[in-house]
């Protein structure tokens, strides 16, 4: 049935027939996506073969889409056997090769970035472009979860926004190869416990094709394994940390901001270096979990690469989703050498906060804060109490100033003001925009026929990509971060951030 889906003799009776072989071919298919000894090019091509058979079952959306959930529902158990030991890769090897043979169909040979081609009654043709879970002819569904709630909840809205606007712009230009960009939303609150839920309703119920911009260390820790195992893309997380750069790369993770060690590396050296501060004077600020833990190493790691012990760095914690400030400035105060720079590892409400605490108690202290704080939500706090509290207060950025009129900052502006009009830009919802934009690029370059095996392969094919920031992104197999640049900007006592030179 398989081998002649695609010349339109299946009996009368499509529907049955392709539920029927779903139960039989999808456990293989499962089973073979779970075994890492299996290249993905030949799991894909009887996928994209029995999702021709799907396509050509039915003329009925309904019939559609209930058939591609059969097939996945079989193919999710075919997983789920491997991976609770139930199955052997030996075997499945043996499965796989034998509907290979059934179906003429030899183990792909083609380069990573080829098109995929499947043997249909002796003849090559590429892979008919049948029901991709989140793709239809219309629409391309990106899910993302971030916090609705919480000391996150204006970053993740901001970041939501930005990648709504490149979106927005995509689609009012006629979408990609017409097919229109939707993003969905799910809250975790910022909690890890809350993750899992939030991943599983936008995959089980929404039918994402792929994650982007899931917000959040301790939460991506969460993310991650769940994205791996079903294969699917993990793009742009809102995170510096180490859970989303494996070195050699997961193959279904990508980012597009600089890590926390880059960031930190890039305080260090300044408050080092420009401000000709000793070790012993600078202190780390920071969440009490993998957040806080993460970017304390990339601080450790950036003295250790100056020659300097990282044995002594002084490290003031809070907890997650709280404000209270208490324990780390009476750390601080207990000091017998005075602290006279604070590299904060936070997000935007706590930084303020501690902020507030110590102003007053430490004058001329200086606080570098991580992107992931948000400049614009962290300036608006500041301003509410007043000019004083924005003084000395420098955020390393993982995008060219707002303020600034590069080519990608004026695009920004104007999107936004067509999408969303009244709404400020900031450094977040910037960075959302070029993220974004990274991913619709390889999109366009992936073709008509979409799938994640596609699109990844495309992606690690990204060179020299030039977006107007000043630094050329850049993917691979062996590199799964497209920027490594960071930028320097400090508050002024406006509200507004300048740029800073942190060389």
């Amino acid at each position: 049935m398989l081998a002649v889906s695609v010349s339109g003799a299946i009996s009368a009776d499509n529907v049955s027939l392709v539920r029927e072989l779903s139960g039989r071919v999808g456990p293989i298919i499962g089973s073979a996506q779970a075994c890492q000894s299996i290249a993905p090019r030949r799991v894909q091509v009887i996928v994209g073969k029995f999702q021709g058979a799907i396509r050509e079952a039915s003329t009925n959306p309904k019939d559609r889409n209930e058939l591609a959930r059969d097939f996945e529902r079989n193919v999710v158990n075919g997983r789920a056997a491997v991976n609770g030991g139930r199955a052997d890769c030996r075997l499945v090897e043996g499965q796989l090769a034998d509907l290979e043979r059934s179906l003429n169909v030899a183990p792909p040979t083609m380069s990573a970035t080829a098109p995929a081609a499947v043997a249909v009654t002796g003849a090559i043709r590429p892979a008919a472009s049948g029901p991709v879970r989140g793709v239809s002819d219309q629409e391309i569904r990106f899910g993302m979860v971030i916090p609705y709630t919480g000391s996150a909840k204006e970053n993740g809205q901001s970041y939501k926004r930005g990648i709504e606007v490149a979106f927005a712009r995509t689609n009012a230009s006629g979408g990609v190869n017409g097919r229109m960009l939707k993003l969905i939303a799910a809250d975790d609150g910022f909690e890890p416990s809350r993750t899992l839920d939030a991943m599983k309703l936008l995959w089980d119920k929404e039918q994402v094709f792929g994650f982007l911009g899931n917000l959040g260390t301790p939460t991506a820790a969460v993310a991650i394994p769940f994205a791996l195992e079903r294969r699917v893309l993990f793009f742009a997380p809102f995170t510096g940390g180490s859970v989303v750069r494996h070195d050699p790369p997961d193959r279904y993770v990508f980012n597009y901001r600089p890590s926390f060690v880059e960031e930190a590396d890039a305080a260090v050296r300044y408050l080092l270096k420009i401000r000709k501060f000793k070790p012993n004077q600078i202190a780390v600020f920071g969440q009490n979990d993998d957040l806080g833990d993460q970017g304390f190493a990339g601080v450790a790691k950036a003295y250790r690469a100056a020659g300097l012990s990282d044995k002594s760095i002084l490290r003031l914690t809070y907890n997650r989703n709280s404000v209270d400030m208490d324990e780390a400035v009476n750390q601080l105060k207990r000091q017998k050498v005075p602290i006279r720079a604070i590299v904060m590892v936070g997000t935007t409400r706590p930084a303020a906060k501690f902020i507030e605490k110590t102003r007053d108690l430490f004058p001329g202290m200086i606080y570098t804060n991580m992107s992931i704080v948000g400049a614009t939500a962290l300036a608006q706090e500041l301003m509410l109490l007043g000019p004083r509290f924005t003084e000395n207060v420098i955020v390393t950025q993982a995008v060219p100033a707002v303020s600034g009129y590069s080519s990608t900052v004026l695009d920004f502006k104007n999107a936004l003001a067509q999408a969303f009009p009244g709404e400020v830009p900031d450094y977040v919802s910037l960075e959302g925009y070029v993220a974004a934009g990274l991913l619709i690029d390889a999109i366009k370059r992936t073709g008509p026929q979409l799938d994640t095996e596609r699109l990844v392969d495309v992606l690690e094919g990204t060179r020299n990509l030039d977006m107007g920031l000043g630094a050329s992104l850049n993917l691979s197999r062996g590199d799964h971060q497209a920027l490594h640049k960071v930028w320097g900007t400090e508050l002024d006592k406006t509200g507004s951030y300048q740029p800073l030179d942190l060389e």
